[in-house]
């Protein structure tokens, strides 16, 4: 089966991504921008007043000193400590306006994410699901997003506030000894080199954890989907092991990227112990030769550690931004898949549908050049009967897909009621299928839910209406809480035959004008059996129903029987039709007799369950 093509997403279209997400949530941000730049402001009183507490309020000599000028110095001490308590008190206020007012905007831009993906994700082809593991999906949708917080959170911003810092404390530097500043700008300008070479090799490596965390996710996933299985064939330890392959997959990657992250938080260290260096040698020389005060060499190594802890900070967002638009890649891929609905606009809406449905020498295939059905052509009329016939791997589920619109011809046309399926809207023709396929997939709510699915708007007597032809009442009221019993994860708590009778009530109530009915029966014992099919035949009346059976004892009343063999209708016609050409239907036939026949050992037992079959 083919995946889904993935064009290679350029940068230009994710920063391109990234610029129309910021603008989205550009009044948040611009918020948050405003209270970063206050908090950074107040961050600046307490190194700003080193040089002037040292040097004006703390003078070297305080015995000789006059009463006044004491005085005035404790009066300077106070405006001081004044200015340093009340920029404190900002930097918090602020702070906790950030972390509140950006908080929100990166959950809120993560939920639209999720949501965006999640709607783009549902609208996709069924061959994506088929050839995509859900894990991996899942992953795209709740991990990837997550990352967007990077962008619209904090992160951003305290990695634009890193850089106001810097810059202002860098000009600072510069007025207090330029010669000093620009040995360390050249340091600083190295440093970002690094950073940028740095933050180049670990967008890739994000990018294939992000792959490889769905991968593993999948595969946990499958598992405990599974679990019956698994413990079934006592394969525990070889899920635990195929898990742990992944899981060391995933970790030697996450080393890869401490590593880069390693190396440039290294890299950190060793310019600001560079820069230290210089500021003893440097800075302790110009002192002495006195081009600067003590207070001033002060202020300069405060400052100097404002420029490298945002620097050492930037190192550390940058690669969670970096992360975040490894992210984006991976969900900018998958939105770039074509949804199946992508042309309903320019189609023509299906409004009623009487149910007439021809098949037009349709031609299918899965993988190129390997045709799954040939040449299929027939007629079946509304409100007739279609049973479709065959080996396992004949075609016949794949023909009601393509009734279903899951799959569509390579060529051909499927005609309903005279216009080409192709030319309907997809959401406006299914809501006139009712479908109960072979395997009966059930939602974990309760009994009711799970009927009312098909038609969220019906009342609860419809429903119950519904579940009584279906004959549910049989088990829904010997439950403690009836119709309201929670079902369990794919109605786990139920038998196989309660699954399909809830199945097939869901698709009672949709009130098609198409049925499909998937081996609807294959799950029920003989009395079950003959209580649904009673349900099935009030539920066929008036409807365009396709059957699949292999009890071909279900389907001696359709008005026509097609025999599919390696994707060919070999023969087609009604039941007694197909038993007077004496051709592969009867051979099906007598088997299934023989076999029933077989499943009574006692000679004079009534073969009640085999009489119907004989020819």
């Amino acid at each position: 089966m083919t995946t889904p093509a993935k064009p290679k997403i350029s940068r230009d279209v994710v920063w391109r991504e990234a610029r129309e997400l910021i603008w989205l949530h550009r009044g948040r941000l611009g918020l948050g921008f405003g209270l970063m730049l206050v908090n950074r402001a107040a961050g600046f009183v307490l190194p700003g007043s080193t040089k002037y507490l040292l040097d004006k309020v703390l003078p070297p000599r305080l015995v000789h000193l006059t009463s006044a000028e004491l005085a005035l110095a404790g009066h300077r001490l106070g405006l001081v400590a004044m200015a340093v308590g009340a920029a404190a008190l900002v930097q918090a206020a602020t702070s906790f306006g950030l972390s509140q007012i950006l908080g929100v905007a990166a959950q809120r831009a993560i939920t639209d994410m999720r949501r965006a993906v999640q709607s783009h994700l549902i609208r996709l082809p069924i061959r994506t699901f088929d050839a995509t593991q859900t894990g991996q999906l899942v992953s795209r949708v709740m991990n990837d997003a997550e990352g967007i917080r990077n962008l619209i959170g904090t992160g951003l911003v305290q990695l634009v506030g890193g850089l106001v810092t810097a810059a202002v404390a860098m000009c600072v530097l510069v007025s207090l000894n330029w010669r000093l500043t620009a040995m360390t700008m050249v340091l600083l300008i190295l440093f970002a080199g690094g950073m940028a070479y740095a933050f180049t090799k670990l967008r890739p490596i994000f990018r294939v954890r992000g792959q490889l965390n769905a991968e593993v996710t999948g595969r946990l996933v499958e598992s405990i989907s599974g679990i019956r299985v698994v413990k079934a064939y006592a394969a525990e330890r070889r899920e635990r092991l195929a898990f742990a392959k992944g899981a060391n997959k995933l970790f030697r990657n996450v080393a890869a990227s401490m590593t880069g992250i390693s190396a440039t938080t290294a890299l950190s260290a060793v310019v600001v112990g560079v820069i230290g260096t210089l500021l003893i040698v440097v800075g302790g020389h110009d002192v002495l030769a006195g081009r600067m005060t003590v207070g001033g060499l002060m202020t300069y190594v405060v400052f100097t550690g404002m420029v490298a802890a945002p620097l050492i900070q930037i190192a550390a967002i940058g690669t969670q931004i970096t992360e975040a638009f490894a992210g984006l890649d991976r969900i900018r891929e998958l939105r770039s898949w074509v949804p199946e609905d992508a042309d309903d606009a320019n189609r023509e809406v299906a409004g009623v549908i009487v149910g007439h449905v021809k098949f037009d020498d349709v031609t299918f295939s899965y993988q190129p050049g390997v045709p799954v059905l040939r040449h299929i052509s027939f007629d079946a009329p509304a409100g007739s009967t279609t049973a479709l016939v065959g080996s396992s791997g004949s075609g016949k589920s794949t023909l009601v897909s393509l009734v279903m619109a899951f799959n569509h011809p390579d060529s051909g046309r499927i005609l309903i009621d005279g216009r080409d399926l192709e030319g309907l809207r997809l959401r406006n023709y299914r809501s006139r299928l009712g479908i109960v396929l072979q395997d009966n997939f059930l939602f974990d709510g309760t009994v009711l839910e799970n009927i009312r699915f098909a038609q969220p708007g019906a009342s609860d007597a419809e429903v119950l209406e519904a579940a009584r032809v279906a004959h549910c009442d049989e088990f829904a009221l010997r439950f403690e809480l009836g119709y309201q019993t929670i079902v369990g994860e794919r109605g786990v708590k139920l038998s196989g035959g309660q699954r399909q009778r809830v199945a097939i009530a869901r698709a009672i109530l949709a009130d098609p004008a198409i049925l499909i009915l998937d081996e609807a029966t294959s799950s029920l014992d003989s009395e079950s059996e003959a209580l649904i099919q009673e349900g099935l035949a009030r539920l066929r009346a008036g409807r365009t129903t396709f059957v699949i059976a292999h009890r071909l004892s279900t389907i001696t009343s359709a008005d026509q029987i097609l025999v599919l063999e390696a994707g060919e209708i070999v023969e087609r016609g009604n039941h007694e039709q197909l038993l007077g050409l004496d051709g592969r239907y009867r051979k099906l036939y007598e088997r299934q007799y023989r076999q029933a026949l077989d499943r009574y050992v006692n000679p004079g037992e009534e073969l009640t369950g085999a009489a119907h079959l004989r020819p």
